[in-house]
This record gives structure tokens, sequence and C-alpha cells, in this order.
């Protein structure tokens, strides 16, 4: 067995791809869910090490673009897959975000990679029927491709004022650990010890 072998073998990489929401915009970097998520799998024996590859403003295409050197350089067991929110609220079309999801999930399954899709929800700026048609998306790309999803990465995060920044769009560092919470149910299931 090589070094490299070996080492991967104790410690394992959980990928962290998404957006602002993830990349704890706003807050200092140790606040924000995946490097609270770090503190937990260290705290709960999990040998994972948590890359956290989030970019804000983030869209759906700029993702796809930039997975397969994020896949290589990493090469991680887990996807936390994050993004779409940024194409809702431009009000880009929903087939292309729900194309590049599929893209990037299939791309990281390729690699071996389990696969967590993250779900999300926008307000009905673009009209009732987009942002139904869009938290749909999450919904029947996981059911399509039998992935975990976590229904709303934000639920009950989003209507607490007192959980969110001035922006209405980006948890507080008191709304992270709640995030996290939605983000452990789904994913402890996928990890292993």
């Amino acid at each position: 067995m090589t070094g490299d072998a070996l080492a991967s073998s104790h410690e394992r990489t959980l990928l962290v791809f998404g957006d602002s929401l993830s990349a704890a915009y706003g807050l200092q970097p140790e606040q924000g869910w995946a490097a609270l998520l770090q503190k937990r799998l260290r705290s709960e024996g999990y040998g994972y090490r948590v890359v956290n590859a989030s970019v804000s403003g983030e869209t759906s295409s700029g993702g796809r673009a930039r997975l397969a050197r994020a896949l290589e350089q990493h090469k991680p067991a887990v996807v936390v897959l994050e993004l779409g929110a940024n194409d809702g609220l431009r009000g880009l079309p929903v087939s292309a975000m729900r194309s590049n999801l599929q893209a990037m999930t299939v791309a990281s399954q390729r690699t071996g990679a389990k696969v967590l899709l993250a779900g999300m929800m926008i307000p009905p700026n673009y009209g009732q029927k987009y942002s139904e048609s869009f938290a749909q998306a999450y919904v029947q790309l996981a059911r399509e491709l039998k992935l975990p999803l976590i229904p709303f990465l934000l639920d009950g995060v989003a209507l607490e004022p007192r959980l969110m920044q001035e922006d209405g769009l980006h948890p507080r560092a008191e709304g992270q650990p709640r995030v996290l919470d939605n983000v452990w149910r789904q994913l402890r299931p996928l990890l292993e010890r």
C-alpha cells in the first residue's frame, strides 16, 4: 500500500462544493456550517477531512466549469453539492441549472464519490411558477439519480430574522448550527467509520 493509499484509508475527504451559503459569507470561515461540520466529524469519531471549495456568487454553470479540477485535486469520498441559489436569484433557466447539477453529480459519482444534494428554495420574485419549478428541480433530480437530498438547506433558518444577516439571504453565525443539523441528518448515513 502506498503512502497516499495508507493516508486515505485513515482519513477520507469530504468536499463541500457550493456558493456563499457554504462559504460562510459575511462571517469568519470558522463560523460557517462547513467548519462546524469538521468539528462534529472529529468529535463523533469520523475520519474525514472537510475541504470547503465553495465560492460566493457561484452559479451552477460556474461550479460545473471548476468541478473536474476540484475532484482531481481532492479525490473526495463524499461531495456535498450546494449550488443553484444564485441561478434562482438571477432568474436563470431552471432546466440549465438542473442539467448542471446532474452533470456535476454524475462526474462526482464517476470518481467513486457519494453525492449529497442540498436543495434550495427562493422567494417568488420571478413568480410562483418559477419558484415552484426551481424547488422541484432538486426533488426530481434526487429521485431520478437516487440521491440523498437535504430538502431545504436553510430550513428553520431562512424565515427567522434573528438567524439571518441584514441581506435576508445569508445566515448569521447563530444560524449556522441549524444549517449544519439540516446537512447532518442526510449526510450521516453516507459516512463510514
